[in-house]
This record gives C-alpha cells, sequence and structure tokens, in this order.
C-alpha cells in the first residue's frame, strides 16, 4: 500500500495549474477596490447571456422572465469590462465607479 502512495505523489507533482478557477474568485469580496462598474440598458438587452458566459468570476446570473434580465454581483465583480467588450447588442457600459454611490 505505501508503494502505491508514493506512486500516485510522484503523479500529482507532475501537474500544473494554468490561471485561476471562477471558483476560487468567489472567496473573498473583491468588488471593492474595482475602478469601473458595468451597468446594464435593459431596453436594448437581448437577454443572450454572452456576457454571463464570458464573465470569468461567473457572477453575473439572467432570468429571461425579467424585465431588469441582467443581474450582476457587485460584491465580486472586479470590473474588468470582458461582459461589456463581448455583449453583441451594446448594452453594458462601463462607467466610473468613483462618480457613483454604493
Amino acid at each position: 500500500m505505501q508503494n502505491q502512495q508514493g506512486k500516485r505523489t510522484k503523479q500529482l507533482k507532475r501537474c500544473s495549474v494554468y490561471g485561476p478557477v471562477g471558483h476560487v474568485f468567489v472567496a473573498a469580496q473583491t468588488g471593492s477596490w474595482r475602478i469601473e462598474r458595468p451597468i446594464v440598458d435593459f431596453e436594448k438587452c437581448s437577454k443572450c447571456g454572452i456576457c454571463k458566459s464570458y464573465c470569468p468570476c461567473d457572477i453575473i446570473t439572467v432570468d429571461k422572465e425579467k424585465k431588469e434580465c441582467v443581474e450582476i454581483d457587485m460584491r465580486y465583480c472586479k470590473g474588468c469590462g470582458i461582459c461589456a467588450n463581448e455583449c453583441p447588442k451594446g448594452c453594458i457600459a462601463m462607467v466610473d465607479e468613483r462618480g457613483l454611490q454604493k
């Protein structure tokens, strides 16, 4: 049995991790240091969910039944702007965080 454990340990040393994983981001509330925040224009939104699929933190939810269909958890949003860049309708805009009330 000790030989089996030794072989498994040697195999694990060869593994490497490339970059952060979405569920690791949610471990701490990091929205306090963001410079820009995404704002959604719900009139233009087609509820496609592309913003959700590209969000590296997986903090966007799309509920197609609601008028305000896109919900972004601002406690964990980094302000990276990927959702705004990938939106095909251009309904997400990045605005300066310092000018908004929390």
